[in-house]
């Protein structure tokens, strides 16, 4: 959901520009390791969730740009909805009677 809701921000971003945007964001609370981010990134690819086109860094290294697609927006929007009602779920159990 994380990294959906960071490429609906528009334009293109490489690996790093993402998981350095959520953990910017987030005061420093989410850490997005390359072990998980990758992963989560092909698979996102795999589904049509995102697509990827290959370009270079400002450093000149090669790296591969994702953008959210239609069907990511769509997935985004029902992990948005699930996210929610876990919220809200979890508000109601920690919150004093």
């Amino acid at each position: 959901m994380l990294i959906l809701k960071t490429l609906a921000r528009g334009g293109e971003l490489h690996g790093f520009q993402i998981a350095d945007w959520i953990q910017e964001t987030s005061d420093d609370v989410l850490h997005v390791e390359e072990g998980s981010l990758y992963p989560a990134l092909q698979r996102m690819l795999i589904k049509g969730w995102i697509a990827g086109n290959w370009g270079k860094t400002e450093e000149n290294r090669r790296a591969r740009y994702y953008k959210l697609t239609a069907d990511g927006r769509k997935q985004l929007d029902r992990e948005l909805e699930r996210y929610g009602r876990v919220a809200q779920a979890i508000a109601r159990i920690v919150e004093p009677a």
